[in-house]
């Protein structure tokens, strides 16, 4: 795959994501089910840019929790925290290869029909080990039902480009609910954003 941005990893190329299920939680009186937002769903997805045969598809299952995870700054934490699981899983039929990671999802912001989502690596197939503990950005475009107008992005690749000082680039270092535009065509499956507006800080 082309690497307008070298990375130096195999998944640079892209990667199918399966997600595992949310752990449990409890929703505060701040965040009352009806009012979550959340992201699902999973699906294979086309690089416009690099046609192969490759199997790339990406599973977001992600709920907002807003103010769960206090931070410097922000001890009641803020309204786009999140929790959720991203499995990752890239599979070559050309060359013979597969990869697999998990990340956790740490924050989800949304608008009706799109969501943006972050989560670091915490699992890794051994070619990709220096992934662990990286933040990974994410967007999903739910084009209605059936999925055949939705998209997701990926914040690598061709994404998230930083100069390094010395003449050339390399990927940046990735926010909290930092994402490209969601520029990959889904081509089977099929995603679910449901849009809630951030939530004021809790009182009391």
């Amino acid at each position: 795959m082309p690497r307008t941005i070298k990375i130096g990893v195999v998944i640079v190329a892209a990667i199918a994501v399966m997600a595992a299920p949310v752990a449990a939680e409890t929703t505060s009186p701040a965040t009352p089910e009806a009012k979550t937002a959340r992201v699902s769903g999973s699906a294979e997805i086309r690089l416009t840019y690099w046609p192969d045969q490759d199997i790339r598809a990406f599973t977001f299952n992600a709920k907002a929790v807003p103010y769960s995870a206090p931070k410097p700054g922000a001890p009641d934490g803020l309204p786009t925290d999140a929790r959720g699981i991203v499995k990752i899983y890239h599979h070559s039929p050309g060359e013979g290869w597969t990869v697999r990671s998990e990340a956790k999802v740490d924050c989800l912001l949304t608008s009706p029909g799109n969501a943006t989502l972050t989560a670091v690596v915490t699992k890794a197939d051994e070619p990709i080990k220096d992934q662990i503990g990286k933040r990974l950005g994410f967007s999903v475009h739910d084009g209605g039902p059936g999925g055949r107008h939705d998209r997701m992005g990926f914040s690598w690749s061709v994404a998230n480009g930083v100069e390094n000082g010395e003449g050339g680039w390399e990927e940046g270092k990735v926010g909290t609910c930092m994402g490209p535009a969601a520029f990959a065509p889904v081509t089977k499956g099929a995603y679910n954003v449901r849009h809630a507006d951030l939530l004021p800080a809790p009182t009391g």
